[in-house]
């Protein structure tokens, strides 16, 4: 990994400080779908046009090529702002994107890329199926080959942004014949193709973030296969590399935020003594640890992956953690509609997306410590 000098990061830091003041949107993203997909590409334009998309992205494809270290003092500097998130975009810029660069035809980078990077196409993650979640391999989704097509049935569940989205990355099965790692492909889906059903879901904070979808003799190209017909669990593992990696580092330091301002919160309002105070103690220091890890990350190229999994196991637990004691702080006033009571009820999923907390602690006991399966 490039190493960069730390007086070249000061630099880029406060670079990064200066464009966000001067450019941050003031007002907040509608919740409406319509208006939530026009602010989102908006602000990824904005980016795009100010040479702030894309920070580790390699130039040619419209990104700044620096190093992963830039791209988290970004993801800080965002954060201290308040910038918006990615939105519409987490799939696209945090692991579709990215997966395209790694194992993508010169076509489909040329096809896919730059739309992404300059805010005109967001997309959706097509993974999750009713029963096959933990265990993504035993996805049932059949794709069968008709010509030079793909002949999609099935369902998907739990897919973020979906009714956002212009396109899909979507894992089916290919081949039924083989074992079941050995036979699925990863596939970009045009959202407007015929026979793709989109059902939202709305959750119990009010919101309809998730989606599911329905496949009904969806006819797609070969050549939107990505990483080679039946290769898609390779292709799928470099997606979750990026997911659980840089592309989960801006929520990871959210919390040490959050953390902060709930302190404040609690200060404000008096409560800030006894067991109250000690919790939130250790919770800011527990957000500290998620943030350094971050950093490990980083720096330990060889045991990235691992350290992502240590980390998204840990900050999940602490974000539904800190949540839980945000209504303490609030009493009575928890019972009303606000930022905080609408992250805790937010916060349950926490553990289970991008890969359930019980399927990586068992990742992490059988790769680090040699437990046995």
């Amino acid at each position: 990994m490039e190493m960069v000098n730390d007086k070249k990061l000061d630099e880029f830091r406060e670079e990064a400080r200066t464009w966000l003041a001067e450019n941050t949107p003031k007002e907040t993203r509608p919740p409406d779908d319509e208006g939530a997909r026009a602010f989102d590409c908006e602000w990824q334009r904005i980016q795009f046009e100010g040479g702030w998309a894309g920070v580790t992205w390699p130039k040619e494809y419209g990104g700044r090529g620096m190093s992963a270290a830039e791209q988290l003092i970004w993801f800080e500097e965002c954060v201290r702002a308040k910038a918006p998130s990615t939105g519409a975009f987490t799939v696209a810029l945090g692991h579709a994107g990215p997966t395209i660069i790694a194992a993508g035809t010169d076509e489909q980078k040329a096809a896919y890329l730059q739309p992404i990077i300059s805010g005109q196409t967001p997309w959706c993650q097509g993974f999750s199926e009713p029963g096959s979640g933990s265990d993504l391999a035993s996805l049932r989704t059949r794709a069968v080959i008709d010509g030079d097509e793909l002949v999609v049935n099935g369902q998907k569940i739990w897919t973020s942004f979906a009714m956002l989205a212009d396109y899909q990355e979507l894992l089916c099965r290919t081949d039924p014949d083989v074992p079941k790692h050995r036979g699925i492909s990863w596939v970009v889906l045009d959202m407007k193709t015929p026979g793709l059903t989109v059902r939202p879901i709305k959750t119990i904070n009010g919101m309809a973030h998730f989606a599911e979808c329905f496949y009904d003799n969806v006819r797609i190209p070969l050549k939107n296969v990505v990483g080679g017909l039946n290769n898609g669990w390779k292709t799928a593992m470099t997606t979750l590399s990026h997911e659980r990696g840089l592309g989960y580092l801006a929520s990871r330091l959210l919390i040490l935020s959050e953390a902060e301002e709930l302190i404040k919160l609690a200060d404000k309002r008096g409560v800030l003594e006894g067991r109250l105070a000690y919790e939130l103690a250790c919770m800011r220091a527990e957000a500290q640890v998620v943030h350094a890890l971050g950093y490990d990350g980083i720096a330990d190229g060889r045991n990235q992956g691992l350290i992502a999994t240590v980390n998204q196991v840990f900050n999940g637990e602490l974000g539904k953690r800190l949540s839980r004691l945000s209504l303490e702080v609030l009493a009575a006033e928890g019972l009303e509609r606000s930022q905080w009571t609408t992250s805790y009820l937010s916060s349950f999923p926490a553990t289970i997306a991008g890969g359930t907390k019980d399927i990586q602690k068992n990742i992490l006991g059988e790769r680090v410590l040699g437990l046995p399966r």
